[in-house]
């Protein structure tokens, strides 16, 4: 890959996520001196991905987008690979959406493609999917009946935790797979939960090379609950569902906001349902990981961008990157 290189005696660090919440972070990190991966959730169908999908039988571009735009310092580059049609017959897709999918129809590769979309961004690190199987994320209710889809299920109402599972089973990458091996630290980036998080740490052999790595594993917990999926959650319990997830207790520090923005700010960047995440420190105090909180809110939250489609399902309220990704070299 034609990526800039980084010498050996860096940090490495591995992101784990998908979407905003890994761009947030990827943001931050890469500009500072370390060896930075990514690691992108794979079972995105909704919006102009969920389209690609359907249409041309392509892996989901969304998430890998947005992390290969984090990770390059070319503004225009930026702009480009994120822009949106409008109207026409593109609207809702993103042209870098677009570019990936073309590149993998083009080398019969998701990973070539990725790779080739490194290239022509210039990125600082690597961006790699966790799995290259054709999977969906689906959830089975107690009574038997499922819901299939990333998007449906990611904002489908939960009565109970949820029995997520991928079909067919998807494998980890070996590129994956040894990224958290030779970690330093592995960062599982605040996302949405059963949307992003679950689908990247269900995928076969994820647990067993998370626990058995020899990295720090950190938790960023997210920012703000969501309507009718963690209405009530606090910092603790996103922890046992990541755990849950993994298989294994293996998170060895959890950061949390301690933020408490303005009413004026909640009012106008969240949606209605959403609440700032609240902490208990006796219950983390007695955890197993070592909790730490942090003033986390970035003052400038993201506006809605033209010809996005799922805009209205999107949380405005972001991490302050710079911040968070000092907080983390700091450990």
């Amino acid at each position: 890959m034609a990526n800039k290189q980084v010498p050996n005696k860096l940090k490495k660090i591995v992101v784990i996520g998908g979407g905003t919440g890994s761009f947030t972070l990827l943001s931050g990190l890469k500009k500072h001196s370390v060896d930075l991966t990514a690691l992108v959730s794979m079972a995105d169908d909704g919006g102009s991905t969920g389209i690609l999908r359907d249409e041309y039988g392509v892996l989901p571009p969304g998430d890998i987008r947005q992390c290969l735009v984090a990770l390059s310092d070319s503004q225009s580059l930026r702009n480009l690979f994120s822009y949106r049609f409008s109207d026409g017959t593109f609207s809702g897709h993103s042209f870098g959406n677009v570019f990936l999918s073309t590149a993998e129809k083009m080398t019969g590769s998701f990973e070539n493609a990725v790779e080739l979309a490194a290239e022509v961004l210039a990125i600082t690190g690597r961006v790699l999917p966790i799995t290259t199987t054709d999977s969906r994320l689906v959830n089975t209710f107690s009574d038997g009946s499922v819901v299939v889809g990333e998007f449906k299920i990611a904002h489908s109402k939960m009565k109970s935790k949820p029995i997520l599972s991928l079909m067919p089973q998807s494998q980890i990458t070996k590129s994956a797979q040894l990224a958290i091996k030779e970690a330093d630290i592995v960062v599982i980036a605040p996302g949405s939960l059963y949307g992003t998080l679950a689908p990247a740490l269900l995928v076969n052999g994820v647990g067993k090379a998370l626990a058995g790595t020899k990295a720090k594993i950190v938790y960023v917990c997210n920012m703000v609950t969501k309507p009718n999926q963690t209405d009530g959650f606090k910092v603790h319990d996103y922890v046992s569902e990541i755990e849950r997830f993994i298989g294994a207790n293996c998170i060895d520090i959890v950061v949390y906001n301690t933020d408490e923005p303005p009413p004026s700010l909640l009012k106008k960047y969240t949606h209605e349902g959403e609440y700032i995440v609240d902490f208990d420190l006796k219950k983390m105090h007695s955890a197993h990981y070592k909790a730490i909180g942090a003033p986390l809110i970035d003052a400038k939250p993201v506006d809605k961008l033209d010809g996005d489609n799922i805009a209205h399902a999107r949380t405005l309220i972001r991490h302050n990157s710079d911040i968070l990704s000092a907080l983390l070299l700091s450990l």
